[in-house]
Order: C-alpha cells, then sequence, then structure tokens
C-alpha cells in the first residue's frame, strides 16, 4: 500500500478545506470499509486521507414538512433500526439490513454508502483493462467473465454494476442530498447524484472534487402506501445481488393510486424505474399490472454472454416485489 498523509477534521469548513488544498487527491474516510480495500489494492492512490469522524453528522431529525434529514455519519446500523425509519420508511430499513454483514454496516456510513464504488473484478484488478479506473484503457467486462455485471445504464465503455442496497431504497423513496464546499452548500436530487458510464465511465457522480455530502433528506412517506425490498443472490448472507427491487405501493379501491419501483444489480446506478411506474398507476393492484410493469422496467436491458439470466430475474424480484408491497399497503 502507497504511502500518504493523514489528517482528522474538526469542522465542515476544515474538512472542505483540506480536500481543496490537496487539488481533488486527497480522499474523505469515514467508515472506510471501500477506502481502504481500493487503496490496498492499489486502485485509489490519495495524498491525502481526511478523517471525519469528528463532525457533528450523526444525527436522524424528522423536519416540520414531514421529512427526513439523515446525517451523512449515521451508520448502515443505527439508520436501519432507527425508530423514525423503522416507522415510516421500512423499505430503507429492509434494504440495509440486506447488505454486508453486521460488523460493516456497524462501520459504514450513509453518504459512504451513497459513494461507494462497484465491485467490478476489472476495476479492483490494476493489471485490467477499465475505463473506470483509467479512461481510455478500455473493458475488460465486455467480452471477460460477466455474469454479476449490468443489463441497464450501460455503455461501450463499461457495464460495472453499482452494489449498493440502501441507493436502490432511496431511489424507489426519493431524497435530496446537501452538499458543502469551497462556494457554500448546494442541494441535489438523489436521483441526478449518480452518472451513467457513457463515454466517462470514470466520473460516477456529480460531486465536485473538493464537495462533501453532509446530510440526505428523504422526501414524505407516501400516504398509506406499503412497500417491500427484495434481494436475490447466490446465498443468503454477505452477498451483492443478482437483482434487486424496492416498491412502494399505495392502493385505493383497489386501484393503485401511487407507485415507485427501483432496481438494484442490474444497473450501472441505483435504477429508478420511471416508465414502470407510471405504468402501473391508475392500474388495478394485480398479476398482470405487476408483470406488465416488470416487463416496461426491463424493455431497455442489453445483455452479456454471461448474465442474460439477470432479466428474468429481475423480472421476478419485481413482481414479487409489487405484491409484498401490495400487501402492506392493504394490511396498513
Amino acid at each position: 500500500m502507497r504511502s500518504f498523509a493523514f489528517s482528522s477534521a474538526e469542522n465542515i469548513e476544515q474538512a472542505v478545506s483540506a480536500q481543496s488544498d490537496n487539488a481533488g487527491e486527497g480522499a474523505y474516510i469515514a467508515g472506510g470499509t471501500t477506502l481502504i480495500d481500493l487503496v490496498k489494492l492499489d486502485v485509489m492512490r490519495p495524498a491525502q486521507v481526511i478523517d471525519l469522524n469528528g463532525l457533528p453528522l450523526k444525527e436522524v431529525e424528522q423536519l416540520d414538512d414531514g421529512r427526513l434529514r439523515i446525517g451523512a455519519l449515521v451508520s448502515n446500523t443505527d439508520l436501519a433500526h432507527h425508530p423514525l425509519v423503522t416507522e415510516h420508511y421500512p423499505l430503507l430499513s429492509q434494504a440495509l439490513l440486506s447488505g454486508a454483514s453486521t460488523q460493516l454496516r456497524n462501520m459504514a456510513t450513509t453518504a459512504g454508502n451513497i459513494m461507494q464504488r462497484t465491485r467490478c473484478p476489472y476495476f479492483r484488478d490494476v493489471a485490467a483493462a477499465c475505463n473506470k479506473r483509467e479512461p481510455g484503457s478500455g473493458c475488460d467486462a465486455l467480452e471477460g467473465v460477466n455474469r454479476m455485471h449490468a443489463l441497464l445504464g450501460t455503455s461501450e465503455h463499461c457495464i460495472a454494476t453499482h452494489p449498493s442496497d440502501m441507493c436502490v431504497a432511496m431511489a424507489a423513496l426519493g431524497a435530496t442530498l446537501t452538499l458543502e464546499g469551497p462556494n457554500g452548500s448546494r442541494e441535489i436530487a438523489f436521483g441526478d447524484f449518480h452518472r451513467l458510464p457513457m463515454d466517462r465511465p470514470d466520473l460516477e457522480h456529480e460531486l465536485e472534487p473538493d464537495e462533501l455530502i453532509t446530510h440526505i433528506t428523504l422526501d414524505t412517506p407516501v400516504v398509506g402506501g406499503g412497500s417491500h425490498y427484495i434481494k436475490l443472490r447466490d446465498r443468503a448472507s454477505y452477498e451483492f445481488a443478482l437483482a434487486s427491487a424496492a416498491a412502494v405501493v399505495a392502493i385505493e379501491d383497489g386501484v393503485i393510486r401511487d407507485a415507485r419501483l427501483a432496481l438494484g444489480g442490474v444497473a450501472t446506478k441505483p435504477w429508478h424505474a420511471v416508465e414502470a411506474e407510471q405504468a402501473l398507476t391508475g392500474q388495478p393492484a394485480s398479476n398482470e399490472s405487476f408483470e406488465e410493469a416488470a416487463e416496461i422496467a426491463l424493455a431497455e436491458a442489453v445483455s452479456r454472454e454471461h448474465n442474460a439470466f439477470k432479466a428474468p430475474l429481475a423480472r421476478q424480484a419485481i413482481v414479487r416485489a409489487l405484491k409484498h408491497a401490495t400487501q402492506a399497503a392493504m394490511n396498513s
């Protein structure tokens, strides 16, 4: 592992200033569950690592307008078990508890989860060609072993899958990120934060090099909505999704009044299935409606040699998640 300078920030301004002084060559660390691995593998080579754990960003609070404001340093474990989350956003709790191990959830932070990088083995192997790690070098996954890779949002330059479970739930629920930089704070919709790879897969998000995520604010809960997160994987514990689905459904007189749907394990970013949501709204809460929505959600899927099985798997996940969410709505 290469050497780097280390410092601890006592406040947000100091953290931003330290990153600015490094001209974007530094790295923030909180839980470190992604960063340390990548530094050891020589994938990331920060000149300085800036510790954020002393910042006052570990609170969860309900705002006057009904939204939920989450500090960037709230651990995945604390967020999953927080009373306001389990009561008003059970989908988020389910997604968090399906990810990683207890030990990792205890360390991982909310903003770190949003910023985590792909588990693509070619990205993590410095001997392999990877446009995300080294722009212009190629993508060995295109013709290589691509069983775990994405079907949606891909390009000829990258098919790496976004690994987060939490982010899938947030894509369905809707959220806003608060970013702090040298010029002050700004907000960005969660759905606009992660970028599609296109011809620059190394540009993964809209965070500027000297900016920091300070808060994540969830949209107000869907009134009368039931929700469910389903994750399909090779084994039941400590495994990344082959396909996952986060669904929120509100029913009125047997008809879907509101629907939210997002997918994981099959896309290059947390995938908000907007067209499928639109197709569900106003339709009967039936298996036929769910299957049609699933077909719409995967209509633009592009499979490779080893990952074609993911499309029918994702459709199954969608139907099952919508069924469970509908039942939860009817029982609420």
